[in-house]
């Protein structure tokens, strides 16, 4: 009996490891790094970072993940086999220009390859854009590319100002995905275009504005926009709009096994 206790009490603490380990959410900061000085006036990566409180991050995406039991954590280096080997969701957010960064680090053919092969042992795969302004689409969709994604040199969905919020408005009914949420708001971002083995998850008018594909094991979604940051969560937008409800309904959808 005693042995059989011993056994169990390992096997159900191995669950617990693995399920921690198949819930690891990891966030680039390579491909996403822009700089700032702090308080301190030391220069410190910002913007569309896990810590970040303010508009600019994702502290509310970060505190919907831990409510469904994720890990998190960030990679500052470039992405290898070894280093995504442990991540069930990788996330690349709106990777830097030139006029962003004095060094920006540009997703190569062999990276887009390194993460392709992540995704099809089974890795989910995250991709927030932004409008052709703001990010850099040439080397980005090296990566989407490889699923049948992409992003287009356009802008979307333009809100000139916080009295048009209709203007970035995506009404949704009956999704598959988005199963809480019946609008969200996405306001200048990129058309994407799709082919296999890409679908449309979303539409905003006649565009795609989120695309999946299944790739080997893994999944791909991409966002024409990074969306999900704090400025449009939290209650931060007009009544009616339900970007945490959606928020939501993505990561659960993401962490399904």
């Amino acid at each position: 009996m005693k042995k059989f206790l011993i056994g169990l009490l390992f096997f159900a603490c191995s669950a617990t490891y693995a399920d921690a380990q198949s819930k690891l959410v990891t966030l680039d900061s390579y491909f996403n790094n822009e700089h700032q000085k702090n308080a301190e006036g030391q220069m410190v990566s910002f913007h569309y970072k896990w810590e970040e409180t303010d508009n600019n991050g994702f502290s509310v995406l970060r505190t919907i993940f831990k409510s469904e039991g994720a890990q998190l954590e960030t990679l500052y280096e470039k992405p290898t086999a070894a280093s995504l080997k442990n991540t069930s969701i990788y996330i690349i957010v709106d990777p830097d220009t030139k006029k962003e960064s004095p060094d920006p680090k540009f997703i190569t053919f062999s990276d887009a390859g390194v993460i392709a092969q992540w995704v099809k042992a089974g890795g989910k795969l995250l991709l927030f854009a932004n409008d052709s302004a703001n990010v850099e689409l040439t080397h980005f969709n090296e990566l989407a590319g490889r699923f049948g994604i992409h992003f287009n040199n356009e802008m979307i969905n333009h809100v000139a100002d916080d009295r048009h919020f209709e203007d970035g408005a995506i009404p949704i009914k009956n999704h598959p995905v988005f199963k809480t949420s019946a609008k969200i708001f996405m306001k200048d971002a990129c058309s994407v275009s799709i082919k296999k083995p890409a679908a449309a998850m979303l539409r905003s008018k006649d565009a795609v504005i989120i695309a999946e594909a299944k790739y080997g094991k893994g999944t791909v979604v991409a966002v024409g926009d990074p969306w999900l940051y704090n400025e449009y969560m939290n209650g931060r937008l007009p009544a009616g709009y339900e970007n945490d409800k959606a928020a939501n309904d993505l990561v659960k959808y993401l962490l399904q096994k």
